[in-house]
């Protein structure tokens, strides 16, 4: 046998090995310091508040006698950018506030676990240390719905009336009869390690709003695509999705209170179901003890607000000045 070759190509095995490791330390080492000086150039557009020891965004358009909360769904990462197009037609009437949970946007992460309880008494508290009074109006996005459900439920007082966007609420699972969505743990590492910044400029398209060009600022998708970069599947979004199930069982017999107005905006093609079952079915149904709801179809997908900003503040306007 020839021993020399068989050293050479095991002493090349081992260059290789060396030298794929080095670089993967070095594209590390590189993130880290890329969002270190993009996190000092890119400041917090809103005000940072102190909840359980660490800090979170709370983020403030416009003045006016109704404040609406917006509550947006899982993995959003940027959500006030992603909001700003609503925010912007919304605030000129209302005051309009954005609470980003740990995990998102400027928020800092926490080892708390991502229990329905936790996220609302976190945003209750986030609203109080930046002296935002209630009672507001509650306008959930996708997964917010539940925790708008739970939240209208235990804070009553609190809330004056609820605006769903496409919302995810807690019967949905069961009536649809659909398994709960879950990431696994290894994700986590997507962040930390850089390979958001290497899929996110390699598909940038997949991570910016579907809408009309000159619906965000270039500004604006700049900065999302860097948020995206810090945030891509951290630890508080990879425990929120795996806490839905039972964020879920907790809220699954609630429904929202008879003398809080409801009102939803909902997909406008919609597909019915073998069963006869469809979106609007099933809001139809969740509204039924509702005294005062409304049900608006809207042309587009389940993120009606980055192409329907305009129509959905007018129809704000008109519902709360009607609650």
């Amino acid at each position: 046998m020839n021993t020399k070759k068989r050293f050479s190509f095991r002493k090349a095995i081992k260059y290789i090995s060396v030298s794929l490791v080095s670089l993967v330390v070095l594209w590390i080492a590189f993130h880290q310091i890329m969002v270190f000086f993009e996190k000092n150039k890119y400041q917090a557009t809103g005000q940072l508040v102190e909840v359980d020891g660490n800090n979170m965004h709370v983020h403030v358009e416009g003045e006016g006698p109704k404040t609406i909360l917006l509550l947006t769904g899982l993995g959003t990462s940027a959500r006030v950018l992603d909001f700003e197009p609503l925010m912007n037609e919304l605030s000129k009437n209302n005051r309009v506030v954005v609470v980003e949970p740990f995990g998102y946007g400027w928020s800092e992460k926490t080892d708390k676990d991502r229990t329905v309880e936790n996220v609302v008494e976190e945003v209750r508290v986030a609203l109080q240390e930046a002296e935002i009074e209630g009672p507001y109006i509650l306008m959930p996005h996708s997964i917010g719905g539940i925790y708008s459900m739970y939240y209208a439920n235990t804070y009553p007082e609190e809330v004056e009336s609820i605006v769903g966007i496409d919302p995810t609420l807690p019967a949905a699972v069961d009536y649809f009869d659909v398994p709960v969505p879950t990431m696994p743990g290894f994700l986590r590492a997507v962040g930390p390690s850089g390979i958001a910044r290497i899929v996110v400029a390699g598909n940038e398209e997949d991570f910016l709003p579907l809408s009309a060009k000159g619906t965000y600022s270039t500004e604006n998708l700049e900065l999302t695509k860097t948020l995206t970069v810090w945030n891509g599947y951290n630890k508080n979004i990879i425990m929120e999705a795996n806490e839905i199930s039972n964020n879920i069982a907790k809220t699954i017999n609630m429904s929202f209170p008879a003398d809080i107005p409801v009102m939803i905006f909902t997909p406008k093609e919609e597909k019915t179901n073998p069963a006869g079952k469809s979106t609007i079915t099933f809001y139809k149904e969740q509204l039924e003890n509702v005294e005062k709801n409304k049900i608006v179809p809207l042309e587009g997908h389940h993120y009606l607000h980055w192409t329907n900003a305009e129509e959905m503040s007018k129809q704000v306007g008109e519902f709360i000045s009607e609650s």
